[in-house]
């Protein structure tokens, strides 16, 4: 077996990332969906696959011998197993869990696990963040009139941090959520005076992406918190960070996602009363 072939889902996304501006227009198109489509690369047939992606059959072979298959189903069963392991449920998980304390080393070890896997993600977003486009983003942002704030599902306790924050901060903000299914007149209201902090991971929430198109239709600009390039939410973004994080026991870690808001956030109000200084000057 070649050990360069990569034979687990997170694996085989690294290195598409890494090869993404080497990739030709075609196999680029066909590696863009399949990372947004995972699952349906999973269970479609190559006729299905190649024609919701718009390209020819004959691509998706050439696609996976990119990245080192001898052909279509063999890399469709890496996407096989990601489905499988992400339909685990979480009392499977727990269970699992509950089995590495059980093994003598308490639940210290899960804990443990859990500060291995924020350690790893800090690491890695320290590593590798752009400055510029840290600055570009606080700029943009603190240049608004209001700051949307939109996230759902597993990214929703972010947002709600860079709301509460920003409150803190006395600058206004809207977190785009709403128990009476108001989120398209809260979206209606935001024009290119404001600014959007936008944030999804795979399989990215359909109502994030939509919001996000739907602003970006109306001229907001939208700073964007995603895992990838080809992410549908970085299309829509003015500036987007791309954000690894690492999982234990199949729980993933939002760490670096929350320090990124949190410098985020009170980089703006640095610079708002930066701005404010000069004003008076």
């Amino acid at each position: 077996m070649d050990e360069r072939i990569p034979r687990d889902f997170e694996t085989l996304r690294a290195t598409i990332l890494d090869r993404r501006e080497s990739l030709p227009k075609r196999i680029a198109q066909i590696a863009a969906y399949a990372l947004d489509n995972p699952d349906d690369i999973a269970f479609g047939t190559a006729a299905s696959i190649a024609a919701s992606a718009g390209v020819q059959p004959s691509t998706l072979i050439r696609f996976a011998q990119q990245l080192g298959f001898d052909g279509f189903t063999s890399l469709q069963q890496v996407f096989r197993e990601r489905l499988r392991e992400r339909n685990s449920s979480y009392d499977e998980r727990l269970q699992a869990l509950r089995a590495k304390a059980e093994g003598g080393a308490g639940h210290r070890a899960i804990f443990d696990g859990f500060v291995a896997a924020a350690s790893t993600s800090l690491n890695d977003i320290s590593r590798t963040l752009d400055d510029a486009h840290l600055e570009d983003a606080i700029s943009l942002l603190a240049k608004a009139q209001t700051i949307y704030v939109l996230a759902k599902r597993r990214s929703y306790p972010v947002a709600t941090y860079i709301a509460y924050a920003l409150g803190k901060l006395k600058i206004r903000n809207q977190l785009i959520e709403s128990a009476a299914g108001l989120n398209a007149e809260m979206i209606a209201f935001a024009t290119p005076a404001d600014a959007v902090i936008a944030i999804s991971f795979s399989p990215y929430a359909p109502a994030t992406i939509e919001e996000a198109r739907t602003i970006s239709e109306q001229g907001v600009p939208i700073v964007a918190i995603t895992d990838s390039s080809f992410s549908p939410l970085a299309q829509f973004a003015r500036v987007w960070f791309e954000v690894a994080e690492a999982d234990f026991a199949g729980f993933r870690s939002l760490s670096a996602t929350m320090a990124l808001a949190m410098a985020l956030t009170v980089g703006v109000g640095e610079k708002r009363r930066d701005m404010g200084r000069k004003r008076k000057a």
